[in-house]
């Protein structure tokens, strides 16, 4: 029960660090919210979810099976990706804005979630050093594992472009861009130390 529920929250630390971050999604949330209503958010999150499951089944059928040999440079590149990751957020998190975006009719929410995520080049890049790292690793546990950390990924994206599609529909500044800069250093913070220890478990053992 303990490890269900660490990676639940593991899987929601990193989900939210990833959706705090300025981009084309939270651009997209923005844009549907101004065009309709506190709904946006999670129609956005939920295309955002389709894109992200569809990596994730393949990294599970395909990846997983063939990065048995390979596992320890895995977890060595997501790591060190993971810190990169990291020191990226604190300096983008300076210039950081939840201000509203230039606003433009959005015909699918949904569809504005997936292709945004999909034609994202940061959201590869993630996934095929972060992302498929740590779905490997919780794959050790189980594939029970490995979907409850995706899960906590995916409340931790619905909750936050949730909330931001809440605010900007109801006029409401969501954060002051002085709080968001604060909130987005933290999650950098986290992620280098996350990636530290992560990056130590491939060289020491437990």
């Amino acid at each position: 029960m303990y490890e269900i529920a660490s990676t639940l929250a593991l899987g929601f630390l990193i989900g939210l660090t990833g959706a705090l971050a300025p981009g084309p999604t939270l651009v997209a949330t923005i844009n549907a919210a101004l065009a309709g209503n506190w709904t946006a958010g999670l129609k956005v999150s939920l295309g955002h979810i389709v894109a992200e499951l569809v990596i994730f089944l393949l990294i599970i059928l395909g990846l997983a099976s063939m990065a048995g040999p390979y596992t320890t440079v895995i977890a060595a590149v997501g790591g060190i990706a993971l810190v990169i990751f990291g020191i990226m957020t604190i300096l983008g998190s300076r210039t950081a804005t939840l201000g509203a975006a230039p606003s433009r009719t959005v015909s699918s929410p949904y569809m504005a979630g997936f292709l945004t995520s999909a034609a994202n080049p940061f959201f590869w890049i993630w996934w095929l050093s972060v992302g498929s790292a740590l779905v490997i690793k919780t794959l050790e546990g189980g594939i029970l594992l490995a979907f409850v950390f995706m899960i906590g990924h995916w409340c931790a994206d619905t909750g936050w472009f949730t909330f931001v599609s809440t605010g900007v529909s109801r006029g409401k500044t969501v954060i002051p861009d002085t709080t968001y800069h604060r909130i987005m250093a933290g999650c950098g913070i986290f992620l280098i130390l996350f990636g530290l220890y992560y990056f130590s478990g491939v060289f020491v053992p437990r």
